[in-house]
């Protein structure tokens, strides 16, 4: 029984690498759903793929995902400029990243500029706080089905005037305005 299950188990972690193998020839022709997922990889290493943690590995296919203009992965980039954990903390580069997925109505980049903006959260970004534009990405991330995001709308209400909401809701109209006219809608 223990030799059916090694031999088992090795046919399972040889199929894995060629899995993997695969996947980054799909990554390496600039697939990118290959490049997130070769980043997951990289990411979560798993005792049954057989590839260890390798954080340098998985930001640069992150990287190429996030070039090729993937919104989900230009996020996650951000996110690591946010929090410090992969390398040094640059808000404006996450700032940047985060901008450039919102523009393809990403929620939760919409969400994280709210953050930023709103200082709502733990970060100690460099952003001058402006709720009048947190409200508007919090209210464009709503719109996009966020629904982590009314409890920060909510303490927003609580602290502005009724002047700033109003530009608020103004600012998230001529937003929605703009990338209708963009998509020809």
């Amino acid at each position: 029984m223990k030799s059916a299950f090694s031999v088992l188990l090795l046919c399972f972690l040889l199929a894995s690498c060629g899995e993997e193998t695969k996947i980054r020839e799909r990554a390496e022709a600039g697939d990118v759903e290959a490049q997130k997922k070769l980043a997951a990889i990289y990411f979560k290493p798993s005792f049954l793929t057989g590839v260890s943690k390798d954080a340098p590995e998985a930001v640069k296919w992150l990287r190429k995902a996030a070039e090729q203009g993937d919104a989900d992965s230009q996020v996650n980039l951000g996110n690591m400029y946010t929090d410090g954990a992969v390398f040094p903390r640059d808000f404006a580069k996450a700032m940047k990243l985060y901008r450039k997925a919102a523009e393809q109505g990403n929620a939760m980049a919409l969400h994280n500029l709210g953050l930023m903006y709103g200082k709502d959260f733990l970060w100690h970004s460099p952003v001058p706080q402006d709720d009048v534009r947190a409200y508007m990405f919090y209210n464009l991330a709503a719109a996009k089905g966020d629904e982590n995001v009314e409890k920060y709308m909510e303490r927003k209400r609580e602290i502005m005037t009724k002047e700033q909401i109003a530009e608020g809701e103004k600012l998230t109209r001529e937003w929605l305005a703009r990338k209708a006219k963009e998509n020809g809608e």
